[in-house]
């Protein structure tokens, strides 16, 4: 359970307090906000809140504490946040310049060694009355707790309060350490037509606090966190371990709009362990209309390369916005599930349309070159190229040739083409092209680039 303890002036005293109300919400930056509600007892006058086990990569900058009664006449005059923990190297350190015992081990070094501590570094240093021991083995004992240190990371406030009796305290701060990333798995047909899609939310906590019972609720969107003195870089490296949480149907989160983001809300309360990757469901969408995408952008890889496209909307299946992440998808080869590529989403609005870059082509290939380029005037160029697509297929695929024009002149337009095309945008133009089972096809075109 976790405590406040309260002293007033000389006087020892603190107060269990009831099971905390929590509250996190976890943005995808890395710095997410943790909202805290404990009882508490106050008396009139001055006296220390001792508030523990917060996070250890708290931004102690953002800590802002409120009490829900009687609010104002209660005044917060200091803030601190503790976070020197007991340890062996940290006990030690206190303990420099001052006696210590050790019990001494191995066959011939029975009994104790008394003297005072020197250094730690590199080993015990020990000074007893006759002489120095450099590194004695054995168990150290320690006479006291030094001062100053914390068993668990602890925020503390000086009051003066008017006044008296139970209250509850409400503490609203940020960490580091605690993220949140969309993991989505889409499992296709055999003909790439239809897919069932799951979409998991991925809790990553190695913020050094375990929020129990919390409500939860994740941002999507990309929100601006400024580091502060190298502040960004407190994250612990540490080993997580997996938790996969299986969130009941229907779906636990519920969606809406916050300012420029989505808040995605999870319907029950959940425990969040420090050093804990927690995967719950938020989306299962059934049946939704998938198509198989090849295209050849020579400019931009030598390859073809295949995308599975949908649209997020909602007769599809789906119309929810999807937050980014990594989307993994998988196929039947007749017998078992097998992996056939992923790729990292952006943020997918309600009825967008979405691509996942699977990988490239192994049976299809492209090639492009270029035939001629003459300047046929001072301001204009023309250029022809020759765009030859290979199938080793058993049957015929389409691909769609997509082809830049940003280069340095201000207009360009395509003539003697082999093949129509669509202006996708002011620089993009695309052709598709059928290329029949065990052949190739060819597509020609000429540009003609003119400025000003």
């Amino acid at each position: 359970m976790r405590k406040i303890f309260v002293s007033f002036l000389a006087a020892a005293f603190f107060y269990s307090a009831a099971a905390a109300d929590v509250a996190v919400t976890v943005y995808n930056s890395g710095k997410s906000m943790v909202r805290e509600t404990r009882e508490i007892v106050l008396k009139k006058g001055l006296q220390t809140l001792e508030f523990d086990e917060v996070a250890s990569q708290i931004d102690a900058t953002s800590v802002l504490p409120k009490f829900l009664n009687d609010n104002a006449n209660i005044k917060v005059l200091e803030q601190n946040f503790d976070y020197d923990l007991v340890g062996r190297d940290k006990l030690l350190s206190k303990y420099i310049g001052k006696k210590i015992e050790i019990e001494r081990i191995g066959e011939d070094k029975r009994g104790k060694l008394k003297g005072t501590l020197l250094s730690v570094s590199g080993g015990l240093v020990v000074k007893t009355d006759d002489k120095i021991v450099l590194a004695p083995a054995g168990e150290v004992s320690l006479s006291e707790m030094p001062e100053g240190l914390r068993l668990k990371p602890t925020l503390t406030w000086l009051v003066s309060s008017g006044f008296e009796g139970k209250n509850a305290m409400e503490v609203s701060y940020q960490t580091f350490g605690l993220s949140w990333s969309a993991d989505y798995v889409l499992v296709t047909d055999e003909k790439d037509t239809q897919a069932d899609i799951v979409g998991w939310v991925t809790i990553n906590n190695k913020s050094g606090a375990t929020y129990k019972n919390a409500n939860i609720k994740v941002i999507a969107g990309d929100v601006n966190i400024v580091s502060l003195n190298g502040n960004a870089e407190l994250k612990g490296v540490r080993k997580a371990k997996m938790v996969y949480d299986a969130a009941p149907a229907p779906a636990s989160f519920s969606e809406k709009s916050f300012d420029e983001y989505h808040i995605y809300e999870l319907q029950r309360k959940s425990t969040v362990k420090d050093n804990e990757v927690k995967q719950i469901e938020f989306i299962t969408a059934s049946q939704v209309d998938v198509k198989k995408v090849l295209k050849f952008n020579a400019l931009k890889n030598n390859k073809i390369t295949v995308n599975l496209e949908f649209k997020n909307s909602k007769e599809n299946n789906l119309g929810v916005p999807l937050p980014k992440g990594r989307a993994r998808v998988f196929k039947y080869d007749g017998a078992s599930l097998e992996f056939v590529g992923e790729d990292n989403i952006d943020h997918t609005a309600n009825n967008a349309k979405l691509s996942i870059y699977t990988g490239n082509a192994f049976d299809v290939t492209g090639e492009r070159r270029q035939i001629e380029r003459k300047q046929t005037s001072s301001k204009t160029v023309e250029e022809s190229y020759k765009i030859t697509l290979k199938n080793a297929k058993k049957e015929e695929v389409e691909v769609i040739v997509e082809e830049n024009f940003d280069r340095w002149a201000l207009n360009w337009q395509i003539s003697e083409n082999s093949a129509k095309y669509e202006k996708t945008n002011s620089t993009t133009a695309e052709f598709k092209i059928k290329v029949p089972a065990d052949g190739e096809a060819v597509l020609t075109y000429k540009v003609k680039y003119s400025w000003k």
